[in-house]
């Protein structure tokens, strides 16, 4: 059992229950269920005012000895509103009656069947604990435990935070208690995760004229236990990720990470390689030289390897508890080393490289995508997108195991959140070189990504977009009018008019290899170009940024550069004066690209030239061409002065 209530107290109180309470105590280990919560009903009203201060100490514990045993009897506790009850209780004088009160209530709310927000929905319980935790080190532990098990998120974490839990906490870490240290600790390391605003404080407190940042780094040194050197190693990554500590830090590089890859040795127990994988994995997501540090430490990437290797095989097992422990660590262990490979293989060639050719690497992602556990799953998937960022696997390993296959499964059916990394990976498998692209559209890729665009989540509908411009890029004439009909002219106008600048940027991007190659171009303009022009007019008259500007004045390029496309061009005055207005921009990127739009329907060699060029003189852009002559930016002077040739020729 996780917690146990210490025992000489436990003992010299219950062996002082009164002979009334007796037949109430022997109710609550009866087997008839009934029974029990008679016997609950009963305790909970021992909690009256008349009753003394011993009873109702005693009934504490007894209650306490209770929630220690199944979930229903946490669940039975609750029904009877036992946390009002004790939280009332924390309001005596009497100190070890609020110690008995304080020990229940950390025994019920690390119950997995306690929901955290019974601690927070009065907002004078958490004034009423920061003023418990002077009284004594049992109040602190218990209370700094409450704390830990209770702070799930942002919400709870700010709440905490301006009830001062950093200032009334900190100076507990040099307590002469390890358990009150330990559970000091932990708090801290709930209350950084992910916190810039806690982290920023951390950093800046001392406690007997040393910094926090200093004590961590004392308490992950190996002389000390292994929970107290994973907790402070927890502690510092939060205050790194928060950027309250650089990622250049001696204390990151010298000893926070050594720590973390200390704990995924083969001497540490399974829940503690599990822990410093995990740990280790957020440390050096998204900092490149970490990942480079990380994985030539203690020979880091093969050790992973042995992650895989649990449940050992079951005739090597005489134990059955170790085959169950095992068996419960397992996925755990895969799932914690498929997120540390993930953030290694971030942005390495050659980390991606020595991944990719540790034993059976391949094999087992390829499992990871068909795991029962989603968690599992998940970090299977974001390794093989961490990999899949690698030219060189995309074309020999990623082909060699025909990763697309399982991949594609997983997109038919899967969480939002497994879609979204999922999606991603699928993006980078159909850049064009990459050799699985034709088989992944064989399997009806292309409605798939369709429907993406659809989905109401943001990262859904970049992806799905995304994939689609992917795939789009030099494709065949086919492929091409595939994803028109698949998308539908009024997706496309819905994707056009998203409030999402990637998902426009994307469609544009599609639009753009949708539009290359001139027998294409003409074909796609004479099945969509009416709403393809509207289109570009709606976002060259929009409130867009310059990126967004730029790539509508190239799709236009590429409109202009068609055989029988460009008249659609011609014949619309009102484009052409808005290529016109982009030529005097101020700025360069969107002239350029006006200026491309220009050349391509002026070309000597052209049928039609000749009329196209007087129609745009008669407009005045000769006359800005002379201006852009002279500009002393050299790729604006170039572009007219050729251009300004072609009518010259």
């Amino acid at each position: 059992m996780a917690c146990v209530l210490e025992a000489p107290l436990r003992m010299s109180v219950l062996s002082e229950v009164t002979a009334s309470s007796r037949h109430y105590v022997d109710r609550l280990f009866d087997l008839d269920p009934q029974k029990v919560l008679q016997g609950v009903m009963l305790l909970y009203l021992l909690q009256q005012e008349t009753s003394s201060t011993e009873l109702r100490t005693e009934c504490a514990v007894v209650l306490g000895s209770l929630a220690m045993g199944t979930e229903n009897n946490v669940k039975s506790l609750l029904d009877c509103h036992i946390i009002p009850a004790l939280l009332q209780g924390l309001l005596l004088p009497d100190l070890k009656f609020i110690e008995a009160c304080l020990r229940c209530l950390r025994t019920i709310f690390i119950s997995p069947v306690t929901p955290e927000e019974l601690l927070y929905t009065d907002a004078t319980v958490i004034s009423h604990l920061m003023a418990l935790l002077s009284r004594s080190r049992y109040t602190q532990e218990y209370i700094c435990q409450i704390f830990s098990h209770c702070c799930k998120g942002p919400d709870h974490q700010t709440i905490l935070f301006n009830h001062g839990a950093v200032q009334n906490i900190a100076h507990l870490l040099v307590s002469t208690s390890y358990k009150v240290r330990m559970q000091a600790l932990k708090c801290f390391s709930v209350l950084a995760f992910e916190n810039p605003q806690v982290s920023m404080t951390l950093v800046n407190v001392s406690v007997d004229g040393e910094l926090l940042p200093q004590i961590f780094v004392k308490m992950l040194q190996r002389d000390k236990p292994i929970e107290m050197q994973l907790t402070s190693a927890k502690c510092l990554t939060s205050m790194c990720r928060a950027g309250a500590i650089r990622t250049d830090d001696s204390c990151i590089v010298l000893k926070t990470l050594p720590c973390l890859v200390r704990m995924c040795s083969k001497e540490r127990l399974l829940e503690e390689r599990v822990e410093g994988a995990e740990t280790l994995a957020y440390l050096i997501e998204t900092d490149v030289e970490l990942q480079r540090i990380a994985s030539i430490t203690d020979h880091l990437i093969v050790m992973l390897a042995d992650y895989f290797k649990y449940p050992s095989s079951v005739s090597a097992i005489t134990d059955i508890k170790r085959l169950d422990h095992d068996l419960k660590h397992a996925h755990e262990l895969r799932q914690a080393a498929f997120k540390l490979y993930a953030s290694l293989g971030a942005n390495d060639e050659d980390i991606r490289k020595k991944i990719i050719e540790t034993e059976n690497m391949m094999d087992r992602i390829v499992n990871g995508l068909s795991e029962s556990s989603i968690k599992v799953r998940l970090a299977a998937v974001r390794c093989l997108h961490s990999l899949s960022r690698s030219v060189q696997q995309l074309r020999t390993s990623f082909q060699d195991h025909a990763v697309w296959k399982p991949l594609m499964k997983v997109l038919q059916n899967a969480p939002n959140e497994i879609l979204v990394v999922a999606s991603s990976t699928l993006c980078n498998l159909l850049l064009e070189f990459s050799p699985s692209k034709e088989p992944i559209l064989e399997s009806g890729a292309i409605e798939l990504l369709c429907s993406l665009t659809q989905s109401e989540n943001l990262a859904l509908r970049v992806n799905g977009i995304w994939a689609l411009m992917n795939m789009a890029f030099q494709a065949e004439q086919k492929i091409k009018s595939d994803i028109l009909r698949g998308l539908s002219t009024e997706q496309l106008f819905q994707l056009l008019s998203d409030s999402d600048v990637n998902v426009l940027m994307k469609t544009l991007g599609l639009l753009r290899n949708l539009l290359s190659t001139r027998p294409h171009i003409d074909h796609i303009m004479s099945t969509h170009g009416k709403q393809i022009m509207q289109a570009v007019t709606l976002i060259l008259e929009g409130e867009h940024n310059i990126e967004v500007k730029e790539q509508t004045l190239c799709i236009l390029a590429n409109i202009a550069d068609g055989t029988t496309a460009k008249e659609l061009i011609m014949t619309n005055d009102d484009i052409l004066q808005k290529i016109k207005y982009y030529m005097s921009h101020s700025n360069a990127k969107l002239q350029l690209a006006a200026m491309f739009c220009i050349s391509n329907l002026i070309w000597n060699e052209e049928e039609g030239s000749q009329e196209r060029q007087d129609k745009l003189r008669d407009m005045g852009i000769v006359d800005i061409l002379h201006k852009l002559s002279q500009s002393s930016d050299p790729n604006l002077c170039d572009k007219a002065k050729t251009a300004l040739q072609q009518y010259l020729a």
